[in-house]
């Protein structure tokens, strides 16, 4: 799924190799028709942002009880209908993220973040697994979590069982301007 990154002006498709790309060939100031001063390591900061954007989502949903940490509290949460998304950890076990995915069957289900960066949002060293309640809490994280996908090797998003009506267009060269 395609989405603009947060800006003015000029959008790009969240990926790595795009943003590399567009840096590499002074694609920001030819988009902008204007000289552009693109600071050195862009795609890393970008990711750094995205993944912080995530882990703030996920400590907004903490402190307003609807996001629980652990294999066994989400466990408890999908039972009882109270997830509205779910991650697990890049770094964690296959097996466990298993388990976790079929629990929740049509739940989306995204592996963005590694265990230390969601630990961070619990005031642990590690978190493996979490689970998010709905609402637009839940929604905006998801569409973060998407945008994030495109910068990290081995990541993963699913929307699960959302209309295919609701995912965008991805763009033909990932890079334009408004």
């Amino acid at each position: 799924m395609a989405s603009d990154l947060p800006g003015r002006g000029l959008w790009l498709t969240p990926r790595r190799d795009l943003v590399e790309r567009a840096v590499a060939r002074h694609l920001f100031a030819r988009a902008a028709r204007a000289p552009v001063v693109v600071p050195p390591g862009l795609a890393d900061r970008i990711e750094g942002l995205l993944a912080q954007r995530c882990c703030d989502a996920i400590g907004l949903a903490r402190r307003a009880g609807l996001a629980v940490g652990g294999f066994e509290k989400v466990c408890e949460a999908v039972r009882a209908g109270k997830v509205g998304l779910l991650l697990s950890a890049l770094d964690g076990a296959e097996i466990g993220r298993g388990k976790i995915r079929a629990l929740g069957g049509q739940l989306p289900f995204a592996l963005v973040l590694t265990a230390a960066e969601m630990g961070s949002v619990f005031g642990r060293d590690h978190v493996v697994h979490v689970a998010v309640g709905s609402g637009r809490l839940s929604r905006r994280l998801l569409a973060d979590a998407e945008k994030l996908a495109g910068f990290r090797s081995g990541a993963v998003v699913d929307r699960g069982a959302t209309p295919a009506a609701a995912r965008r267009v991805q763009y033909d060269d990932g890079i334009g301007s408004r």
